[in-house]
């Protein structure tokens, strides 16, 4: 099994982009498990307007009609009381979002030590850096930087 985040897509519109001529549909991160390469279907929240998505595969939802909120979904309260404190910590000061949360539940449910999850990413002049948290095992983890060059090579 593996853990992985990808983006879904909504019918909403965030507001700032309400008067474009070409709609451009919310899109939002979620956490799904792969097993033997099947997505296990789970249920998300838009971050935008709450409806509820079911998701089928990597990338893919059905909306749930008449669903604008589950209260069985997973939040991040219930996820911290699986979690040793520190790395609740860090998580909070990191204002890492469900997805995040939910793939270091996996890590820790899974015992997939020496797994990591992307805590901050920006990217300058053709350059992303950023940090990861790695999770070692159940009571150590650490932070590390990285820096990827993605500009050409002559």
């Amino acid at each position: 099994m593996q853990g992985v985040k990808h983006i879904v897509e909504c019918r909403c519109i965030l507001t700032q982009l309400k008067n474009r001529p070409d709609p451009v549909f919310h899109k939002f991160v979620v956490f799904s498990v792969l097993d033997k390469d099947r997505v296990q279907p789970n249920y998300a929240q838009c971050n935008n307007c709450g409806i509820v998505h079911k998701i089928i595969d990597l990338c893919k939802s059905e909306i749930i009609s008449g669903k604008e909120e589950l209260k069985s979904l997973e939040t991040i309260e219930d996820i911290r009381f699986s979690l040793p404190d520190d790395l609740c910590e860090v998580l909070d000061s990191y204002s890492c979002e469900l997805p995040n949360w939910q793939h270091v539940k996996f890590i820790y449910t899974t015992q997939q030590w020496d797994s990591h999850i992307i805590l901050v990413k920006e990217e300058i002049d053709q350059v992303t850096q950023g940090k990861i948290l790695r999770i070692l095992d159940h009571n150590k983890f650490r932070i590390e930087t990285f820096i990827d060059d993605f500009s050409p090579r002559v």
